[in-house]
């Protein structure tokens, strides 16, 4: 029985999508065992495949792609400990473009710092691109970044989710669930 769905990307991220001479369109086919049928005038993406887990984890891998990451952090998600989260900032500035942008920076923080602060306490990456936070690390550390990104979002200070954060880090050395 063979799966399809299809996944809608910018067309400015069909080129990463494909690589250069079609290699990562290639490496994502062949690892999964599935097939890509790209429409660059539109940046619709059709995946076709005969295993519903290998079709999810490419769409996975597209829709990353999609929302900004390099497709070598996109292609850790074959990995079946890792997982692709999207965190949607209009859902905290509603329909205010302004708010959206003020939330956006305080996301990025100075000269990217909160940004890389964050990918430092998590081990998780991080892309904000447009009106999205995506996150690409394992559930348990995902988890965290996007509870530290829901926290900032809804007004709490950097200072304030990094000792949430760092909090968090000394419990998980102690072996305790966090």
């Amino acid at each position: 029985m063979e799966f399809n769905y299809e996944e809608k990307i910018p067309k400015a991220r069909i080129a990463v999508l494909v690589g250069k001479k079609g290699v990562i369109k290639r490496r994502i086919e062949k690892s999964l065992g599935i097939k890509l049928l790209i429409d660059s005038d539109d940046g619709d993406v059709l995946l076709k495949g005969d295993d519903g887990l290998n079709l999810m984890a490419a769409q996975n891998i597209v829709k990353a792609v999609g929302r900004g990451f390099n497709p070598e952090i996109a292609l850790k998600l074959l990995k079946d400990d890792f997982i692709f989260d999207t965190v949607d900032i209009t859902d905290y500035s509603g329909s205010s473009k302004k708010k959206l942008i003020t939330l956006r920076s305080r996301a990025i923080g100075t000269e990217g710092k909160f940004r890389k602060r964050i990918n430092e306490l998590t081990d998780v990456d991080i892309v904000i691109y447009g009106k999205t936070i995506s996150l690409i690390g394992n559930y348990n550390d995902v988890d965290l970044a996007r509870k530290g990104f829901d926290s900032l979002l809804k007004g709490n200070r950097h200072t304030t989710v990094y000792a949430w954060l760092e909090n968090q880090n000394r419990k998980k050395e102690r072996g305790f669930r966090v």
